[in-house]
């Protein structure tokens, strides 16, 4: 069996730091690097994307809304029009960053409340998954399963990957707990790796508000702004290894 474990980084802008992406980035077998909307700046990219080719890491576009302030974290009131513009300038921007170091996009995957408004909003997923479409009708779109995120990837013709978050709770109908909420963060490392054994080999986690909850996975999200993030991914990743499942990139 196999599984990729990804990571969010590059989320860094200017002088100011966010993230332990050197430590992290050789525990992963992919990165999802921010574009300059939410986090990043284009020093920060082509830094990004330096550490992830030494580390030998499919890297992914991480686009977001433009609130830098926010960390791409407040719902905007954008039009579908304006997501897909959004979306497709900034897949185009990693992708310019990444042909001149001579590397490929791998995948795309949708940042915070992006990522969310997407996971109940069918015009707002459709706007994110026609931009992919039409940017390159190949790349892969990592999605929360059963979402319209998913069914509206699909039903335009795209690939899609399911994510699952071993560090984030989950409530009873499948969704990720909100941030502040009890139990929406795990912090300790050996509980995240035993919920992503579970979630790999079982296809359940337990749910914040009681049950468990089943959940598909072909990679799983370390959040590159959880302080534990290190020991997170190190945790997760031999305890997968212990199991037998082999850590790849899909």
């Amino acid at each position: 069996m196999r599984i990729d474990l990804n990571a969010d980084a590059g989320e860094s802008f200017g002088p100011w730091r966010l993230g332990q992406d050197e430590e992290l980035f050789p525990l992963l077998s992919s990165v999802n690097v921010a574009c300059g909307f939410h986090a990043g700046d284009p020093l920060t990219i082509r830094r990004t994307l330096e550490l992830a080719r030494k580390a030998g890491i499919a890297v992914g576009a991480h686009p977001g809304f433009p609130d830098r302030v926010g960390f791409g974290r407040r719902e905007l009131s954008a039009s579908p029009e304006e997501v897909y513009a959004d979306v497709l300038y900034q897949i185009g921007a990693l992708s310019g960053f990444l042909r001149a170091a001579g590397m490929a996009l791998h995948h795309v995957k949708p940042h915070g409340a992006l990522y969310n408004r997407a996971t109940r909003d069918a015009p707002t997923a459709l706007a994110i998954a026609q931009a992919v479409k039409d940017f390159d009708p190949a790349l892969p779109l990592v999605v929360l399963p059963n979402t319209p995120l998913e069914a509206e990837a699909r039903r335009i013709g795209l690939r899609t990957v399911a994510e699952a978050f071993p560090e984030r709770g989950y409530t009873k109908d499948g969704r990720l707990a909100p941030r502040g909420t009890p139990g929406a963060w795990i912090h300790d490392p050996e509980m995240a790796a035993r919920r992503a054994v579970a979630m790999v080999l079982e296809g359940w986690v337990e749910a914040v508000d009681g049950g468990r909850v089943a959940v598909q996975a072909e990679t799983l999200c370390i959040h590159g702004d959880n302080p534990a993030a290190v020991a997170i991914a190190r945790a997760v990743r031999e305890a997968l290894l212990r199991e037998g499942v082999e850590i790849q990139a899909y």
